[in-house]
């Protein structure tokens, strides 16, 4: 298929391979990057289209409640592992008024999944409601293996598709909503930031990563999704202009999809967190990662200098300024 313009009888329009992107990436509210332009789906072009993936494709609202945030990586392995696909996340802090108006705890984090039959394929992963029958009956259930009580049980999930169209909207609030985004649960102290970068996350990475992380001892005090364009790319990852032969590619790889932005602290205030947690993700290049450190991020999860995973802070005083970039600019505006 091409479009060829009569009057300068040029062709200005062929059909053409794009790497990097999947069919599971086209879905209402997704954005892709296409040829360096960020694209938003806001819909369906027919009604045939919009029956067909919504059969296929099912949104479902999840939470997890306060009680399992020191187990969100291991909840997120399992949620992928069950063929799920993460299209959004954020920690919030909520405010008496949210609570109120939305009937949930004070800290949370909030995920927006993509399914097949996903609200009844959710039901079973999560388990029944009731702590007793969950035991009895789904031994591997998330409320099984996380749950306290029937109060803290771990976590909550929409029981049908209007109900998760209307949380996910109250959660994950567009450029067009007249309410002001929930905020965001950075602390802005001693901290260092950690990106999972698009391609890591396209390869469902996010939950093995973050429970690396929290097994090696560090805490996540903020995570939000975001889609960074490339003036915002660029701008990040100035520092590296002109010292990294990488610095174009490393441009278009940030601003190729969804990444997941962490904020990463330690209980250990004396700690040089961005110190120690550089080491944690290891040498730049995956390939010398895995010959000298085996056990870091990139080792076991990059596959070149450019796709490696993760972004850490490098200097101690880029730390707190990365995490703000993302968490107080982009997300304040």
């Amino acid at each position: 298929m091409f479009q060829f313009d009569l009057k300068t009888k040029k062709t200005f329009l062929r059909r053409t391979t794009c790497e990097g992107i999947m069919a599971k990436d086209f879905y209402v509210g997704g954005v892709i990057t296409i040829f360096s332009r960020c694209i938003k789906i806001t819909g369906y072009a027919d009604a045939y289209t919009k029956t067909k993936l919504e059969m296929q494709l099912q949104k479902v609202f999840v939470l997890l409640k306060p009680g399992v945030i020191d187990y969100m990586g291991e909840i997120l392995k399992d949620i992928t592992n069950y063929d799920f696909c993460i299209t959004n996340i954020k920690m919030t802090m909520l405010t008496v008024n949210n609570i109120e108006e939305c009937g949930l705890q004070k800290m949370l984090l909030t995920r927006k999944l993509l399914g097949g039959n996903g609200i009844v394929r959710w039901q079973e992963l999560a388990g029944s409601e009731d702590i007793k029958k969950a035991c009895l009956t789904t031994a591997s259930s998330l409320r099984t293996l996380y749950e306290k009580d029937e109060i803290h049980n771990a976590v909550y999930g929409s029981k049908d598709p209007e109900t998760a169209i209307k949380e996910s909207q109250y959660f994950f609030r567009d450029s067009k909503s007249k309410s002001k985004n929930l905020r965001n649960t950075a602390t802005l102290q001693n901290c260092t930031c950690c990106i999972v970068k698009p391609h890591a996350v396209q390869e469902k990475l996010v939950g093995a990563i973050i429970n690396d992380i929290q097994k090696a001892g560090f805490a996540i005090t903020a995570v939000q999704q975001f889609y960074i364009n490339p003036i915002n790319c660029e701008e990040f990852l100035e520092i590296y202009k002109g010292v990294l032969a990488e610095y174009a590619a490393m441009v278009t790889e940030l601003q190729s999809g969804p990444c997941i932005v962490m904020e990463v602290t330690h209980k250990d205030e004396n700690l040089n967190i961005v110190a120690n947690f550089r080491d944690l993700c290891g040498p730049m290049d995956p390939e010398i990662a895995r010959q000298v450190r085996p056990n870091t991020l990139r080792a076991k999860y990059g596959k070149t200098k450019v796709q490696n995973a993760v972004h850490c802070s490098d200097l101690t005083e880029d730390g707190i300024l990365e995490v703000e970039y993302f968490f107080k600019i982009l997300d304040g505006r």
